[in-house]
């Protein structure tokens, strides 16, 4: 149960980053921005930091396999982990995998 609740945290995250996406750029543009006064780039820079409570992080979201939930081993592409692609590849539901032989 631990793995689904890890998941659907995740997807939690990506939706909130998603759509703080936009405002977190202008923050960071204003932040970024050397010919502003420093009292408005280290607002900017709070409000930055204060987005969305820490979820709209876009390095708070990890990459998870899609079937299990697993964190670990993931082939980005498919979204699976190491062992649901093997399985999926094996089974022939992923097109164009086949198991190389040489």
């Amino acid at each position: 149960m631990g793995a689904k609740s890890q998941f659907l945290r995740d997807m939690r995250k990506r939706i909130s980053a998603d759509q703080m996406e936009v405002q977190r750029r202008a923050h960071l543009f204003v932040a970024r921005n050397t010919t502003l006064p420093a009292m408005v780039r280290h607002r900017a820079q709070l409000a930055l930091n204060s987005l969305n409570n820490g979820e709209g992080r876009l390095g708070a979201v990890k990459n998870r396999c899609v079937e299990t939930g697993r964190g670990r081993g993931i082939i980005s592409k498919f979204g699976l982990c190491r062992f649901q692609f093997r399985l999926k590849a094996l089974d022939g539901e992923l097109p164009g995998v086949h198991k190389a032989s040489w």
